[in-house]
């Protein structure tokens, strides 16, 4: 991923909040067949060394088309269109011109692969707790018959990416003029889409 210097995040912290805070990753391998992707939910499960875990479905050929060579996990975090009308410097001389605001991280590693039952309902049990925190009546995987989830769980293959380097990008109007940061930020944060004001809350300066 290419990333300038003032875009770039180094901060482990930061890292791990970032990849905390992503839904969705997408773990793309190359084999034999080419370049073959998958999206799935992640959960970090090491700092140091750094771990990932997930699952797919067994059904998926994901498993036989990765090879042996290096993986990646791409994981987003808000994005979002930046007008250059909200730039106070446009009305000037004119020279801006629209781009994209986001945070993404890339999680370069080896791969393995597992399918022992104990291994499997650790990670849908962890994936199902987070994603349930902070609702009102947390489904829990202990709400389903004991027999269904163990015919699930032969149906899932589970992966863990153990991360070899990180490439971690905030593009968030680093390289602009205060003025015209705190116009994006208002923009962003009038839209009516939840994900732009997301991106407004990314660049407010923090305290």
């Amino acid at each position: 991923m290419y990333v300038p210097p003032y875009f770039a995040e180094d901060d482990p912290d930061a890292i791990a909040a970032m990849i905390e805070a992503a839904r969705l990753g997408v773990l793309v391998t190359h084999g034999e067949g080419g370049l073959y992707a998958t999206h799935l939910p992640f959960l970090l499960t090491s700092r140091q060394p750094m771990r990932l875990l997930g699952h797919v479905a067994r059904a998926n050929p994901h498993r036989e088309h990765a090879g042996d060579g290096e993986a990646l996990v791409i994981l987003s975090g808000p994005e979002a269109y930046v007008s250059p009308n909200w730039y106070p410097s446009k009305s000037i001389d004119g020279k801006q011109v629209p781009t994209w605001n986001y945070e993404a991280v890339h999680l370069y590693g080896t791969l393995r692969w597992f399918d022992d039952p104990r291994g499997l309902l650790d990670v849908v049990t962890r994936l199902s707790e987070r994603h349930e925190a902070g609702r009102p009546r947390p489904w829990s995987v202990a709400d389903a018959p004991a027999d269904y989830v163990e015919r699930l769980l032969r149906g899932i293959v589970g992966v863990e990416l153990s991360v070899t380097r990180v490439e971690a990008k905030r593009k968030l109007g680093q390289n602009k003029p205060e003025a015209d940061r705190l116009g994006v930020i208002e923009g962003l944060a009038m839209s009516p889409d939840p994900r732009d004001r997301l991106v407004a809350d990314a660049m407010k300066p923090k305290v």
